[in-house]
């Protein structure tokens, strides 16, 4: 592995009690996950199964499936470079993703932003994507009294509904439907003890290590999207939306950029998190872009598009704002974009 590759990352979020560390612990017993490094990130004992340690040298334990696992006592940023720089030196086996478990209350945007903003996370790690676990017999009730909770759901590229064999099928229906409205382009799991399928997980994001690129049609989605303007059936969400814009004509990139820049400046904390393929002018395949809240990802050139529409599409998934807000402002950019 060369010192300039970029290791990916997932960020394995939930809320208290939702069945994060029964799956994590399922995951790294799957031959599959051997090459991972798991950060958890909360102070007290390694969520890790204590049956599960091998060995122990200061916050990092390896595990016998040959995953490392790091308790973050502190700061975040110190324990990924740490694990960066014991896997170059050889003091740990080599891992070609890592997993970040939040705390049960935590915000993933802060964790997603860390990765972008702080150049020695920057410059070695990258967002593969977001999971996050639903409790199956509480969810509706953490939805319906926790804002941190809907939040997490309406971030994530993969939802796994936990405790899927303790809750009752009508009670499992009717939260996948709500999961659907709040964040329509994200595929649903369901989970028992912790069971599920570590390709499913960890594979979630359009960036996949070594070079590998996911299907950048399924990972977008776009088609589970109504459009911006179109009527919203009702929902139980009233404050969150989950929308799609579009533009017909191939855009200027700096154009797009700053379109996009300003509408997070203006609305980032009501913007929970933005999808999209642009069709840039003078690109031949699509340029991918991502945002979580007021961070905008690095764009990514991809050597082809997924299907025949070659239009721009960008999904939004806010939290109390507008719409046609949303629209007006790219609209205001991207229209006659000769003007500028």
């Amino acid at each position: 592995m060369t010192a300039t590759s970029l290791t990916p990352v997932t960020i394995l979020t939930g809320f208290l009690g939702s069945g994060k560390t029964t799956l994590l612990n399922r995951l790294v017993r799957h031959p599959a996950a051997g090459d991972c490094a798991v950060i958890v990130n909360e102070f007290g004992p390694v969520a890790i199964d204590h049956a599960l340690v091998r060995t122990a040298s200061e916050n990092v334990v390896l595990l016998p499936s040959g995953c490392v696992c790091c308790q973050v006592a502190g700061d975040l940023v110190q324990a990924m470079r740490d694990l960066y720089y014991r896997r170059a030196a050889g003091e740990v086996p080599e891992f070609r993703r890592a997993i970040v478990e939040t705390t049960g209350m935590a915000d993933p945007a802060p964790l997603a932003r860390t990765l972008v903003e702080l150049p020695l996370v920057a410059a070695r790690y990258s967002l593969s994507g977001i999971v996050t676990t639903v409790d199956g017999v509480h969810g509706m009730d953490e939805l319906d009294r926790h804002p941190e909770a809907a939040k997490q759901a309406a971030v994530a590229d993969r939802l796994v509904v936990t405790k899927a064999d303790l809750a009752a099928p009508a009670a499992l229906a009717a939260l996948e439907a709500r999961l659907a409205a709040i964040n329509p382009g994200a595929p649903v799991l369901r989970s028992a003890n912790g069971d599920a399928d570590p390709e499913r997980l960890l594979d979630t994001g359009l960036f996949r290590g070594a070079g590998r690129l996911g299907d950048a049609g399924s990972w977008l989605n776009a088609g589970a999207y109504r459009h911006a303007g179109a009527p919203q059936r009702a929902a139980h969400d009233p404050h969150i939306a989950a929308f799609a814009w579009y533009a017909e004509a191939p855009v200027p990139w700096a154009v797009l950029e700053d379109a996009l820049a300003t509408l997070l400046e203006m609305a980032g904390e009501r913007i929970l998190r933005v999808k999209g393929l642009a069709n840039v002018a003078g690109e031949p395949g699509p340029v991918a872009l991502h945002a979580v809240q007021h961070t905008l990802y690095p764009p990514a050139r991809l050597p082809a598009w997924p299907d025949a529409d070659r239009r721009t599409r960008l999904v939004f998934i806010v939290r109390d704002l507008e719409e046609a807000f949303v629209a007006q402002t790219l609209d205001s950019f991207v229209a006659a974009p000769a003007t500028r």
